[in-house]
């Protein structure tokens, strides 16, 4: 599951895919309807990976949440995040019965809920893929020593066989001469 590329933008419904980055912001793909839209710096979006939800002790990573959803869906969809508010609340309290009452409100729920319904239908979850594994293996290739650069020194070093650049002396002509005072 790799929700690096998956982006919520304030004030435009649903989930975006970055397509291409760009000198001014990204062009994104709605999951819902498949529009290619730019957005700017000057936006607010929020990467899904850096989402986390308050709980008594900790935050939890949003990608977490969608992990126990997805063990207790068994890979379907969850709850309509249309539902009653209270039926929200205590789905919710079953997925993650420590999460902060106080600081995640029901708006925040429903957003879940709706995330993860999009991602499921559009298959950009899955769970099965040994993460741990990449993760290990990219660790391992940035422990790997590096081959050392030899330095050569300048005699070693092949001198290109460039012109000089000389300055020519620019002549004196009547108009570039000051007049004197005479006294």
């Amino acid at each position: 599951m790799d929700l690096k590329e998956i982006l919520s933008v304030t004030g435009r419904p649903g989930l975006y895919k970055i397509i291409a980055h760009t000198k001014s912001g990204l062009i994104v793909e709605s999951l819902i309807d498949k529009k290619r839209i730019p957005v700017y710096s000057t936006d607010k979006m929020v990467n899904m990976e850096d989402i986390s939800i308050f709980t008594a002790d900790k935050d939890v990573a949003l990608k977490d949440i969608f992990k126990l959803i997805h063990e207790k869906e068994n890979g379907e969809k969850t709850i309509d995040h249309k539902s009653d508010d209270k039926k929200l609340r205590e789905y919710f309290e079953q997925i993650l019965p420590d999460y902060d009452k106080d600081r995640v409100y029901v708006s925040d729920i429903k957003k879940v809920y709706n995330w993860y319904n999009l991602l499921v239908e559009h298959k950009f979850l899955d769970f099965n893929e040994p993460a741990e594994e990449a993760v290990v293996e990219a660790v391992d290739e940035k422990e790997k020593p590096k081959p050392e650069k030899t330095a050569k020194t300048k005699e070693e070093k092949p001198k290109a066989d460039k012109p000089k650049k000389t300055v020519k002396a620019k002549k004196e002509t009547e108009t570039d001469k000051k007049p004197t005072a005479k006294k």
